[in-house]
């Protein structure tokens, strides 16, 4: 009897296979970290054959937890990491070199350069997007331009490129004997090669990147009942199960808090933040800042859109003062830590490790910590971190509004940072509206099992999935209307410190 829907979610710093029931409820997990391979400055990469090897053991672990087999799940759905590139050749499986993960910004001389030779506007006008080390297209030039052979097997159709879901998909169905080379509407929208209109890879943007069409994958919707493949029996689910939900893991939260109605947005506290505002089927272009993007695709519906603002280091932050400062023992300690002190103290954190994404685009930008004095201790650090995570967010939010119209009455959100309580009444007090997470906070993953579970029936409608949506908890602001503003003005005091910090070559 197929009473649950699965979900492989392969995010920045580890891959978790999750099993959803009906009503959305959790029924088993696994999860396991991978290594962050920083090779030099900026640069940020990871081991797309550890990445396939971790997501088959927390497969197995969860399916065995929860004594499951294959005939248990009605269908399976794929989230990733957006934009992390990984090229690998078809004939031998094995990847051309390590992935080259989102943050990583050694491409910013080619975004530089797509914006001096007047590219920049066609670019943003085709894919909602503006030339930046982000995004996949700029990451595959690189790799066919300095790793030997790539380009020459590309041309041959020999090596193939992906995002994490296609390298995923494409082992899952058999790899080297009849892997299936697609990825879905979200996905390809996150390249700069996408035209967001015809919903397939444009022949212009591809030259601008001087990429082989015959490397890519084929486009597929995000919710697809006619699937993608189906499992292996010799893979880690032993048994065929189809394939049919792929969403791009911001994309997967949206869908998760089912924002399904123009208007409604989420924001996804994770390795970095991202705001999604539905903007139904109408394609709206920034004018502040942010990202046009493609929001899902179910079935043959048209595609529905969504505006973006993209912040690259939120979480992370807080792991860097763990793992490279050391004043914390693990994410946890950082509230009580930032807990013991009433306020700041003056200190602001920008976390600029990428330069600045979204409203700012600042490849140019790096991290500071200003206002210190000795009266500073690593408790206003900590609470400065936290607190940076919330400014980011208001900048996104305005700009949002700027674009939109439409003034946020409460945020949803998701994510492992909700979790800090502490947080999250910081971001209701500087946002000046009511913050409210719900009961299944993983709705990354919950998001990828909605899209699969559509797609094969087993929720016939997303009324279904609104109706499974409940609050756990919400946050009301508590600052005046002077403090927040004050406050707000300082910080962006504070990045403009950070600005102009590196030489972005021509």
């Amino acid at each position: 009897m197929r009473n649950y829907v699965g979900a492989i979610d392969q995010g920045t710093t580890s891959t978790r296979f999750m099993v959803f029931d009906h009503s959305g409820r959790e029924v088993t997990r696994h999860q396991l970290e991978h290594e962050q391979i920083l090779p030099q400055a900026g640069w940020v990469e990871h081991n797309p054959t550890e990445i396939w090897e971790r997501t088959r053991a927390v497969i197995t672990s969860a399916m065995n937890k929860a004594d499951l087999s294959a005939a248990d799940l009605a269908a399976i759905g794929v989230t990733n990491q957006r934009e992390t590139t990984v090229v690998w050749n078809r004939t031998t499986g094995r990847p051309y070199c390590n992935a080259i993960v989102w943050q990583d910004t050694r491409t910013d001389k080619i975004a530089s350069a797509l914006e001096r030779d007047g590219k920049g506007e066609i670019i943003r006008q085709r894919s909602g997007l503006p030339p930046a080390t982000y995004f996949s297209g700029g990451k595959l030039k690189w790799i066919l331009d300095n790793v030997p052979g790539v380009r020459a097997d590309a041309e041959k159709g020999e090596a193939i490129f992906g995002t994490t879901d296609t390298w995923l998909l494409w082992n899952l169905t058999g790899g080297t004997d009849g892997g299936v080379h697609v990825t879905d509407a979200t996905n390809a929208s996150r390249t700069m090669l996408m035209d967001l209109e015809t919903w397939d890879w444009d022949d212009e943007l591809l030259s601008f990147f001087d990429v082989p069409r015959a490397m890519l994958p084929f486009i597929l919707p995000s919710s697809n009942p006619e699937f993608y493949g189906k499992t292996r029996s010799d893979g880690p689910f032993s048994g065929e199960i189809p394939l049919t939900g792929i969403l791009g893991d911001q994309q997967a939260a949206t869908v998760g808090q089912v924002c399904f109605n123009p208007g409604e947005a989420k924001n996804t506290y994770g390795t970095g933040n991202f705001l999604l505002l539905n903007t139904g089927h109408e394609l709206v272009r920034s004018q502040h800042g942010l990202l046009t993007t493609i929001c899902y695709q179910f079935g043959e519906q048209t595609p529905v859109y969504a505006l973006e603002g993209s912040i690259a280091v939120t979480g992370s932050a807080v792991q860097w003062l763990r793992d490279q400062l050391g004043i914390i023992s693990g994410a946890a300690q950082s509230e009580s830590l930032a807990g013991q002190v009433s306020d700041n103290g003056g200190v602001y954190f920008v976390p600029a490790f990428s330069g600045l994404f979204a409203p700012y685009w600042r490849s140019d930008a790096r991290g500071a910590i200003v206002g210190l004095s000795r009266y500073s201790t690593n408790a206003h650090i900590a609470r400065a971190a936290l607190e940076a995570i919330c400014y980011q967010t208001r900048d996104v939010v305005e700009a949002m509004e700027a674009d939109s119209g439409v003034a946020l009455d409460v945020l949803r959100v998701d994510g492992g940072v909700t979790v800090n309580e502490l947080c999250m009444q910081l971001q209701a007090d500087i946002l000046g509206v009511p913050v409210s997470r719900p009961v299944v906070s993983e709705t990354t993953a919950l998001g990828a099992a909605y899209a699969a579970g559509l797609a094969v029936g087993f929720w016939q409608t997303t009324d279904e999935l609104v109706a499974n949506w409940q609050e756990d908890k919400r946050w009301q602001p508590t600052w005046s209307e002077q403090e927040r503003d004050t406050a707000h003005e300082r910080w962006k005091k504070a990045v403009s410190r950070t600005l102009d910090w590196v030489d972005v070559e021509d």
